[in-house]
């Protein structure tokens, strides 16, 4: 059976990249097996964003949180060296402020927010706090979710009567 590699068309990758990531796509309900073509695709891209998020999306729906924090920060990463963006907090944050509406700069900051996330689900807290806090600082209409997730981790534990 040859999968479809039109389903897959806003892909820039070879037509047997979209092929693995459909095999996955197929086999979700084996974990071993899908995931084995999660990784191919990986490798054969070597960092292309596309594939990065959706790797991203895979393993944090498989619960794979280690692999899906990996896999955002390879995502940011990458979007942080198509960019040229600085490693210095202060002047990152003005230049996300600045072009926060751009494709590129948008995905960066959903991948940051997410590795916030997960950071969280891995008990991680302090370091979610402080992604939050940033991408809370940068988004004033909560398009990425930050300003959620510090709700939730701020939250002062109810008291019991």
């Amino acid at each position: 059976m040859q999968p479809n590699q039109n389903k897959f068309s806003w892909f820039d990758v070879a037509d047997d990249v979209k092929e693995l990531l459909i095999l996955a796509a197929q086999t979700w309900e084996n974990t071993e097996i899908s995931e084995k073509y999660m990784q191919q695709a990986l490798a054969k891209t070597q960092g292309n964003t596309d594939v990065l998020v959706a790797a991203y999306r895979y393993f944090y729906y498989k619960n794979n949180y280690p692999l899906a924090l990996t896999t955002a920060e390879q995502l940011i990463a990458k979007i942080k060296e198509i960019e040229k963006l600085p490693d210095n907090w202060e002047d990152l944050k003005s230049i996300l402020v600045q072009r926060h509406e751009e494709p590129q700069i948008r995905l960066y900051l959903n991948a940051y927010a997410a590795s916030g996330l997960v950071l969280a689900k891995l008990g991680d807290l302090e370091q979610a706090k402080e992604i939050s806090t940033r991408i809370k600082g940068i988004d004033e209409k909560n398009d990425f979710g930050a300003g959620i997730l510090l709700d939730i981790l701020t939250c002062p534990p109810e008291e019991d009567d």
